[in-house]
């Protein structure tokens, strides 16, 4: 099959489950990794032949796509702050307002001579990595309960070329009195389960609801207790971030008040919506 048909059998197969620009979008990401084209080259390589072992891998991906997998997943890795992070279903995929949390904390950072940092519930490490990859001069720590997300960030913090301390535990019953940091940052699971309509197939079929979801009647658990922890583990004057629900930007800073936190900053993503929060221990 030449590429110009394979494009056009791509599409067919997939409209009516996606927009057609996602749908190209898929097909340009997947030509980059299965046949080593760039989005400019596909044009001028129309009538190339693409090979029955190609185009099986083509097949498979549409197979997944439409039971809704994200992209990512069938790739096997995204980028975040310009790193390449490997993704599979034990982790969450990054977002890029995840993103502008982490830049938050890098700005606040950069000019430290020395910095030790928390990321509580890592996932994929991707947080850590894009910290240590800009900080330099940090050590860090990344704790998750899951051992299948760990595996994932281990690998991650390797290709990367990052030396982190990785922690199998749960932040809800973990013993930490210890340690010490400057900064702790967290992005634990807020989604209440009565927003989970809003959601789309491919996060609630495929991503891990451990990552996302917490009960309606206790949306701010893990937040309380990372912070009972932060109140303890920080050092004077350290350093709080969180990535927050929109809905719950006011509680959150309410929770943090409560806790002797002072400082406390909200702060919009690029959608304007209330998604980070960072406060100092007083």
């Amino acid at each position: 099959m030449i590429l110009k048909s394979l494009r056009t059998y791509f599409n067919n197969a997939l409209l009516g489950y996606y927009p057609e620009t996602e749908i190209e979008s898929f097909f340009h990401l997947l030509s980059e990794r299965i046949l080593k084209l760039k989005r400019i080259d596909i044009s001028q390589s129309l009538y190339a032949v693409v090979s029955g072992k190609k185009y099986d891998k083509f097949e498979k991906a549409i197979d997944r796509l439409k039971k809704y997998e994200p992209i990512q997943y069938i790739l096997g890795d995204t980028e975040f702050y310009g790193l390449i992070i490997k993704v599979n279903p034990s982790v969450l995929i990054p977002r890029p307002e995840t993103e502008e949390l982490v830049d938050w904390i890098i700005k606040d950072c950069k000019d430290k001579k020395s910095i030790s940092i928390l990321d509580i519930g890592t996932g994929s490490g991707c947080i850590a990595i894009a910290l240590s990859k800009n900080l330099p001069n940090a050590s860090i720590v990344a704790l998750d309960v899951s051992s299948d997300a760990l595996k994932i960030a281990k690998q991650n913090a390797i290709d990367n070329e990052v030396e982190i301390e990785f922690v199998e535990a749960d932040i809800l019953d973990w013993d930490s009195t210890n340690m010490q940091f400057d900064v702790i940052v967290s992005n634990p699971p807020y989604v209440r389960e009565l927003e989970k309509q809003m959601m789309s197939a491919n996060v609630l079929d495929h991503e891990p609801h451990l990552a996302l979801f917490v009960e309606d009647d206790d949306a701010l658990l893990f937040y309380r207790k990372i912070t009972d922890v932060a109140a303890n583990i920080l050092k004077p004057n350290g350093q709080l971030y969180f990535e927050i629900n929109e809905n719950l930007g006011e509680s959150t800073k309410e929770l943090l008040t409560e806790k002797s936190f002072n400082e406390i900053e909200l702060k919009r993503d690029f959608f304007e919506k209330d998604r980070m929060i960072k406060a100092i221990k007083s």
